[in-house]
């Protein structure tokens, strides 16, 4: 499963965004024994996302990620299993979008000693759980993200980046 990719940032050609991307989706939808589903990509830089941000959060701030799901998903109670996505009515399974900035990846990924491609990896299996209902919002379901992110990443092999 390869996400659908749209690269404005000429950067992620260079590092190969999607052979960070395919893997990072496929072992999300894997663990939750999803054979298929459509996913978008931007790889962008901080002016873009940071207008991303500004126009659907009024954050008027770069950001690392963002993402925003086809449909809510989320638990009913904290640290609850998100509810299930459902195809739409011809069977397709559309999960939503994700935006990911190159610079705040590369200042980050140095910052915190990381290569660029597992910080990247991570981000993009973090945005991807969010697509199908997960948050941080409250302690349990930030315990239950991250626990889910350590175990689809160690798949990847990749070391636990918390």
């Amino acid at each position: 499963m390869s996400p659908d990719i749209l690269i404005e940032d000429p950067r992620w050609t260079a590092e190969n965004l999607t052979a960070m991307a395919g893997p990072a989706v496929a072992a999300v939808l894997a663990y939750h024994d999803i054979a298929e589903a459509e996913v978008s990509l931007l790889g962008c830089d901080d002016a873009r996302i940071a207008e991303l941000n500004a126009d659907f959060r009024d954050k008027a701030k770069p950001t690392n990620v963002l993402s925003w799901p086809e449909e809510e998903l989320g638990p009913d109670e904290p640290g609850a299993a998100p509810h299930p996505p459902e195809p739409d009515f011809d069977g397709t399974l559309s999960l939503g979008d994700i935006a990911i900035s190159y610079d705040t990846c590369a200042r980050e990924a140095a910052s915190q000693s990381k290569p660029f491609a597992h910080h990247v990896t991570h981000l993009i299996v973090h945005a991807t759980l969010h697509l199908l209902g997960y948050d941080h919002i409250r302690d349990a379901d930030a315990t239950r993200m991250e626990e889910i992110e350590r175990l689809i990443l160690g798949k990847l092999g990749i070391p636990d980046p918390y």
